[in-house]
């Protein structure tokens, strides 16, 4: 029965010490900014899009253009 006992606590305690270093990794951690889509390949693919739009007139159908 103490076997038994020994190897949950010992088990408890790794779990709660893998937990622990879990959070505090995610406490401290310092996440890299976030890069707009204007400065990225989007607003490069943005920028070369046609000026027209492409869909048939009529319908129930929007065509969004971009300012600019």
């Amino acid at each position: 029965m103490k076997f038994e006992a020994f190897v949950l606590r010992s088990l408890f305690v790794a779990c709660a010490l893998v937990c622990g270093l879990i959070l505090a990794g995610m406490i401290t951690a310092k996440p890299a900014p976030v890069q707009l889509a204007a400065h990225g390949p989007v607003g490069a693919l943005l920028a070369s899009a046609p000026s027209t739009c492409a869909l048939p007139a009529g319908g129930n159908m929007l065509c969004l253009r971009a300012a600019g």
